[in-house]
């Protein structure tokens, strides 16, 4: 990405289930939903909403093998989106375990996002 104009930083949990994408989506959802980028468009190439290029860093704590990157690539509704994992992120206890949320353990999960945008 030669250009960024916007790097928009979230924080997802799991907190029951122990579900690394589910905390990654919603460290994506977080990052961009509040956001608005009207003026964008108009900096693209041709003016085309799929010009747009979005790298999605995620800093995850365990379970890589585990995340579904499709899924996190489908909360971003435009451009050509990349994502990259890294180490990071946060596991710490919820204090107890709740069969009936699909708790394996005690555990909850964090995943931090860092979602740039330009072209």
């Amino acid at each position: 990405m030669d250009n960024v104009f916007f790097i928009e930083l979230g924080m997802g949990t799991d907190l029951h289930g122990q579900n690394i994408t589910k905390a990654a989506v919603r460290a994506v959802q977080n990052a961009i939903h509040h956001n608005s980028m009207p003026g964008l468009r108009s900096v693209l190439p041709g003016n085309d909403l799929q010009a747009m290029k979005v790298h999605v860093r995620l800093a995850v704590p365990c379970d890589r093998e585990r995340l579904d990157e499709e899924a996190v690539r489908s909360e971003l509704p435009y451009g050509q989106v990349t994502i990259e994992i890294v180490d990071g992120g946060m596991v710490t206890s919820s204090g107890i375990v709740l069969p009936d949320k699909e708790d394996k353990n005690d555990l909850i999960y964090v995943v931090i996002a860092s979602v740039e945008v330009g072209y």
